[in-house]
């Protein structure tokens, strides 16, 4: 008797081993070119988590599929049709930047396949898309809690906001701080425009500086961001500067050097306060893995994309069904993730606290978190 239910265990093993697949999940990511410094670290997240958590619930093996984008618009298009007609994704982790994770929702919408973006934070992003979701916050938000903070912790009352009008994540991000913080009874001086690729930004700095606000609000990207605080310095301008989640990276810190020493800047996660024990448990894991403990909050938002992928797909009952995947995404809610509990609303929006930081000795430090 034990024989026999030894070889129908066996056998049940062995249907399950061969009726178990494969099941692809697309990730587009710069990974090279001026923002890798994002792609990179979100996908560290990506693989650890694909690694901590490889199967389905089924049996199946999530396979992840990577492509670069070199942080250009065209090659997000491009992959992503690469992903849905080639590699038959059943979703897509990506892209980092608002910009670029426009262009790969506008294709995958109308092929019915739900896009994650790890950190893509523009209100319109997913403005009449039934596909697009994210995990981090929204512009709306984050330019909220700048504002706030600036105004009602640090008691500071004037302005001058620097924002790149090549980036819609800038353009979004300058339109709600400045509503946020004239609504608290502060005063915009001036908006001072720039472009990315800029490099001399010495006449800017001269005009922030002849205006003599009580500080800069920089909602651009950490390649521009640290060259004006670097020239700013030259410039002997000591101003306080605040940025968005842009400059949310290592890469930020080594390029300014100590030019942005007392830089404040939002993010989505500090590995210094996990908010979950998940978060607790990934860091582990990831200083186990390489030997490092400061986990990066793309990092976290990487993993959380992809395990909140991974939930949607195990709740429906064919996981390779991108319609039933995209509904249960929209259907997280206290989703307890790496960088905090997440909870995703009808319209593919996260709702998720932040973190305020500022950069001591060559280091991001954690200040506050600010709950939705």
């Amino acid at each position: 008797m034990r024989f026999s239910m030894t070889l129908l265990s066996l056998a049940a093993i062995m249907a399950t081993s061969v009726l178990a697949k494969e099941v692809s999940v697309g990730v587009i990511l710069p990974m090279s070119g001026a923002l890798a410094g994002y792609g990179q670290v979100a996908y560290e997240g990506i693989e650890l988590a694909n690694t901590l958590q490889p199967k389905l619930k089924n049996g199946d093996t999530v396979k992840l599929v990577l492509v670069d984008t070199k942080g250009d618009k065209v090659e997000s298009a491009n992959a992503t049709t690469r992903l849905i007609t080639s590699d038959k994704v059943v979703g897509i982790v990506g892209e980092m930047i608002s910009t670029n994770t426009a262009q790969i929702i506008s294709i995958a919408d109308k092929k019915q396949i739900p896009v994650i973006a790890p950190a893509a934070t523009n209100d319109k992003l997913t403005e009449n898309r039934t596909y697009a979701n994210r995990v981090c916050f929204m512009d709306s938000f984050q330019g909220a809690v700048v504002a706030n903070y600036a105004s009602k912790d640090l008691g500071l009352k004037t302005a001058v906001v620097v924002t790149d009008q090549a980036q819609v994540y800038s353009l979004g991000l300058s339109k709600a701080f400045t509503q946020a913080f004239t609504q608290n009874g502060g005063k915009v001086l001036k908006e001072v425009r720039i472009s990315s690729g800029d490099k001399d930004f010495k006449a800017v700095i001269s005009q922030i500086k002849a205006l003599n606000a009580d500080f800069v609000f920089l909602p651009v990207y950490h390649t521009e961001a640290s060259m004006i605080k670097r020239q700013a310095k030259q410039a002997d301008f000591n101003k306080p500067f605040f940025s968005g989640d842009g400059v949310a990276n290592q890469t930020f810190i080594d390029l300014g050097g100590d030019a942005v020493e007392g830089y404040m800047f939002t993010d989505a996660f500090d590995h210094s306060a996990p908010p979950t024990q998940k978060s607790k448990d990934f860091i582990a894991a990831y200083e186990k893995k390489t030997g490092k403990r400061e986990l990066n909050s793309f990092t976290a938002l990487g993993a959380d994309a992809y395990n909140i992928m991974v939930d949607a797909m195990n709740r429906c009952a064919n996981p390779e069904d991108s319609v039933c995947v995209n509904g249960e995404i929209r259907k997280t809610s206290k989703f307890e993730g790496v960088s905090g509990f997440i909870s995703i609303d009808d319209k593919g929006n996260a709702t998720r606290s932040a973190v305020i930081k500022e950069i001591k000795g060559g280091k991001a430090v954690y200040k506050s978190t600010v709950n939705p």
